[in-house]
């Protein structure tokens, strides 16, 4: 039987996918709240997931604690738990569980500011309404960024590969036009709540891993930012093309084979640069996800080639050797 925190991250996993397929459902009129209650969901389910896996997975470590004392005044020995409405233990709130988490170095503050700002959203949607297509807007922003920190930390925690999933949000999902949004004049809870958002997201770039909010825009742009939405390289004859320039190779496949050797020697702690290394490098060279064969002189047909190598290559490294 799988342990708990694994029954956990199943449901967590499955809960952002379904906030995702709704959130890309080309007409929803409720898509903004849907995710919003779904993906609070997923979080939860994958920090208790992440909770239960660093207490033992004991299931009282979820548990609210009550401070009983004896008659003598003193504090009982014996744990007591508050109750919800149906007798059962109350367990520690989303919130509750990333501060937790936070503190305990496990979680970034970045991550848990977008969980806040996404528990706000998500409660203006279940106890009032949201009208304000700006805070549509807002929230595809923060909905990005929801995303990409759970890939990220389920892929910490739980080494949790998301290759066959088409997990992100589409880019056109919103397509309310902001001059049209802008001539709306927010009412005093929404002016509350875009306060509130704004107050957690100062809007500057952030080289962390963990993001608050990411921009997003109707356009394609070059950017180095790892927040960016990717485009997957695809040799299959449906694909399609793109064409990338000089920099923008250089800038995706940036290691070369020298390169590739010194990070996997930081980044595990038992990587030897063997025939077993080699046995698995090989044959990715053939996927363009992870290298290219670059020629050093294009054109000459008796040019030499030089390999390059993305950063993708690494999660297949991860597989085989122990992070440091």
């Amino acid at each position: 039987m799988r342990a708990r925190s694994l029954q956990m991250l199943d449901k967590a996993v499955s809960a952002m996918i379904a906030a995702i397929e709704i959130y890309n459902k080309p007409t929803f009129e409720y898509r903004e709240e849907s995710f919003a209650v779904l993906a609070i969901n997923a979080w939860e389910l994958l920090a208790k997931a992440k909770y239960l896996k660093e207490n033992g997975n004991k299931v009282a470590s979820l548990y609210v604690r009550m401070k009983v004392k004896t008659a003598s005044g003193k504090p009982a020995k014996c744990a007591k738990y508050k109750l919800n409405r149906t007798g059962n233990p109350m367990t520690f709130s989303l919130e509750e569980l990333a501060e937790r988490l936070v503190n305990a170095k496990h979680l970034d503050a970045e991550a848990l500011k977008n969980i806040q700002a996404l528990l706000v959203i998500r409660d203006s949607a279940i106890h009032f309404y949201n009208t304000h297509p700006l805070l549509s807007q807002r929230l595809q922003e923060i909905a990005t960024a929801t995303v990409r920190n759970f890939v990220i930390a389920s892929g910490d925690w739980f080494n949790v590969d998301f290759s066959e999933y088409n997990f992100h949000l589409m880019p056109l999902a919103f397509v309310n036009p902001g001059g049209a949004a802008g001539a709306i004049i927010l009412s005093r809870e929404e002016q509350r709540i875009a306060s509130f958002i704004e107050s957690l997201d100062n809007g500057a770039e952030s080289k962390r891993q963990y993001a608050v909010s990411v921009n997003v825009r109707m356009n394609f742009i070059k950017s180095a930012a790892k927040e960016a939405i990717k485009v997957q390289l695809s040799n299959q004859p449906d694909a399609v093309p793109i064409h990338l320039k000089e920099e923008q190779l250089n800038a995706k496949y940036q290691y070369d084979y020298r390169a590739l050797l010194a990070i996997c020697a930081k980044r595990y702690t038992d990587f030897v640069a063997s025939a077993a290394f080699h046995a698995i490098r090989m044959p990715l060279l053939k996927d363009q996800k992870y290298a290219i064969i670059r020629e050093l002189d294009p054109g000459n047909p008796r040019t030499a080639t030089k390999a390059f190598y993305s950063e993708a290559i690494l999660t297949v490294f991860d597989q085989h050797y122990k992070r440091a």
